[in-house]
């Protein structure tokens, strides 16, 4: 058995250089022998490349500049591995998490799991964002492991998501067609939080929603538009008490969020 952990970057050689020193055979658990580690780097200037000279045991690799989805199957185009396991260059692996991933692989009853991801702190703000999967069931692209076989049998990610939002969720939606998946609690990655700046990529945002609405054939009569009204209220609801809990800090992304759920009322 042997693993190929794909690391997607853009430009981000500081957050890169953290979650590579986690991957490193001093620091992981399982021997070196078992796994490698692909960087696929979108950036124009190459720019992961300048951490090379401190990562021998890494492959860095050109990625394809067509957006996230795009970048990850290219990062798997070049895998020597039984299976995929992709962790985002803003993730900060456990040190048994490849170890966690191996131990349930060979034990060959599933081709497809996703590991628990958890922030560093509580949340201060309402601008911070942060892919929590606490209890599985969300197969968050920053941490989920693939076997390679499942993976080229799927055609893996959609590349045709205009942006990163909704590809993993339209994979897992492609794998629970085929078969079934396992959460490991154990196999951990730390995704601080990040802010997050209002309205930034909305329009792109908006469109990754829709395509993948028009790729299932979602009509969109009147249970879809009720369906959505009382996503908006519920949501709505929520995220107001969740700004007052943060005394109102962060209140652009709310309104942020407010107009998007909006116009996805009349998308």
């Amino acid at each position: 058995m042997f693993l190929s952990v794909i690391v997607p970057t853009f430009n981000r050689n500081d957050l890169l250089l953290k979650c590579l020193n986690a991957l490193s055979p001093d620091n992981q658990t399982i021997d070196q022998s078992c796994y490698e580690v692909i960087v696929s780097d979108d950036s124009i200037s190459a720019q992961a490349r300048q951490l090379s000279p401190d990562f021998p045991w890494v492959r860095f690799v050109d990625g394809p500049k067509k957006g996230p989805a795009a970048n990850r199957n290219n990062g798997a185009k070049q895998a020597k591995g039984d299976w995929l396991v992709f962790i985002d260059d803003d993730c900060i692996p456990d040190k048994a998490i490849l170890q966690t991933y191996f131990n349930e692989i060979i034990l060959g009853k599933y081709q497809a799991l996703e590991g628990l991801i958890d922030a560093e702190r509580p949340q201060e703000r309402f601008d911070e964002e942060s892919p929590l999967n606490l209890n599985g069931g969300c197969f968050w692209s920053c941490n989920i492991a693939v076997s390679q076989k499942l993976f080229k049998n799927i055609n893996g990610f959609d590349e045709g998501f205009p942006f990163a939002a909704m590809e993993d969720v339209d994979l897992y939606s492609r794998i629970k067609e085929v078969t079934n998946s396992k959460f490991l609690r154990e196999a951990k990655v730390i995704h601080p939080w990040r802010s997050v700046k209002p309205f930034r990529n909305f329009k792109k945002r908006i469109l990754s929603h829709r395509y993948i609405l028009k790729k299932n054939n979602v009509k969109k009569g009147f249970n879809y538009r009720f369906k959505r009204f009382k996503l908006f209220i519920g949501q709505t609801l929520t995220d107001i008490a969740q700004l007052h809990k943060f005394s109102y800090r962060g209140a652009g992304v709310f309104f942020d969020r407010l107009c998007f759920h909006f116009v996805m009322l009349f998308v």
